[in-house]
């Protein structure tokens, strides 16, 4: 996958996220991929991805992601972004959350992602989460 190519396929990936369709995110991983959020355990496969991802949007009913930017070294690519979202869902706080992080991609030979490491400031996400005080 050259430049043009990931480009293409992350500006696809952020608006799969902005859809409220998960499984639209997973469709852009290999069927035996894994998306791993931090120091969480990964999942594996779509239809564990499929399950990561409906977890934010069901959180996030408005959940909108940008691409912040996207870096490829052979097969590793790094894509920047930020996550905006009022925390509104089922026990939500009602919050405004918005977070940035990025996100390490193994492309399979396929051109699609084999394995995505995300990384996000889970304090501060907290922190926005909490922002009303109930939370300490």
């Amino acid at each position: 996958m050259d430049a043009t190519q990931l480009r293409d396929f992350a500006t696809k990936y952020t608006a799969a996220w902005c859809s409220q369709d998960a499984a639209s995110v997973a469709a852009f991983f290999a069927k035996d991929g894994s998306l791993k959020i931090n120091t969480g355990t990964a999942s594996v496969g779509r239809t564990a991805i499929t399950a990561a991802a409906q977890g934010f949007m069901t959180a996030f009913p408005d959940l909108a992601v940008s691409m912040d930017g996207l870096t490829l070294s052979g097969k590793q690519a790094v894509y920047r972004w930020t996550l905006t979202g009022r925390n509104t869902g089922p026990g939500g706080t009602g919050n405004a959350v918005r977070i940035s992080g990025y996100e390490e991609w193994t492309i399979s030979p396929g051109g699609l992602i084999a394995e995505s490491k995300g990384h996000f400031d889970e304090v501060a996400y907290q922190r926005q989460l909490d922002a009303s005080g109930r939370g300490g």
